[in-house]
């Protein structure tokens, strides 16, 4: 396929495709950071209800700011990877300590929790710069239909590809079109992805520490803080307690005094 032909094609496919989604029809970059941040490792079937509830709670970066992480770790429940969160609450509390919104790729970056991936998103879609940057739909678009026979593919191929064939006036439409286009080609079969280089299975979520540190965060969060014994009983032998708890700890989401578990605030 020529990059002229792959271009047609998906600005067919993105007209054919496209998703109407609540930070779509509001692009500002607020919205954006938390689409991008909930989106990371989780279905959009499950993004979408919850970003309404948390746009609902925090509709600014201010309001998120003045919300204690506790507060914020009771909304964000049910999307998992909690350290997500608590990345998303720091940034805003230093957007709003900077009064503006970051504009550029530098400045965006040096948000927690913002990598290159998502310092691109907000570029693109915010501002309609014509950034470039990858995830998994990008990567099973572009393997597809120029590296289908190829494995153990490097990003920067995909990069290059991906640059020769932007729509540089449209790149918020552009990838928009991606994304619905990667979606649907995953919902129709294609299942490409391990031939990425930079692919890597996610671990199921049964019988994880995941599972716990999960857990953990939502007793705290539906009934306060608790003693440590009530956890030590419900994974009596568990060695993941120890792991999730001191992972927990690691990431500043709990503490604990006199042997007692509090989310942090």
């Amino acid at each position: 396929m020529t990059n002229r032909e792959f271009t047609e094609l998906l600005a067919q496919k993105g007209a054919e495709l496209y998703r109407n989604m609540l930070w779509r029809q509001d692009t500002r970059p607020y919205y954006v950071l938390v689409s991008e941040l909930m989106l990371q490792q989780t279905q959009v079937s499950r993004v979408i209800p919850k970003f309404d509830e948390f746009i609902r709670r925090f509709p600014d970066e201010r309001a998120l700011a003045a919300a204690s992480l506790d507060e914020v770790l009771k909304v964000w429940q049910g999307l998992g990877y909690n350290r997500r969160a608590k990345y998303l609450h720091k940034a805003a509390r230093e957007i709003d300590s900077l009064n503006t919104f970051p504009e550029d790729e530098e400045s965006l970056l040096a948000l927690p929790g913002v990598g290159k991936n998502t310092a691109g998103a907000i570029l693109a879609y915010s501002y309609n710069q014509p950034a470039v940057f990858i995830e998994t739909n990008i990567r099973t678009v572009y393997i597809h239909h120029f590296f289908e026979e190829q494995f153990d593919i490097d990003d920067k191929e995909i990069l290059q590809k991906l640059s020769e064939t932007m729509d540089r006036e449209n790149p918020r439409e552009f990838y928009w079109a991606l994304m619905d286009y990667g979606s649907w080609l995953k919902a129709n079969g294609v299942r490409n992805i391990s031939s990425s280089k930079h692919y890597k299975k996610q671990a199921p979520l049964k019988g994880s520490v995941r599972e716990v540190r999960g857990a953990i965060v939502r007793k705290l969060s539906d009934e306060g803080h608790q003693p440590l014994h009530v956890f030590e009983l419900t994974y009596k032998n568990d060695p993941r307690l120890v792991l999730a708890i001191d992972g927990l700890k690691k990431d500043g989401l709990v503490h604990e005094k006199n042997n007692v578990l509090h989310l942090t605030k």
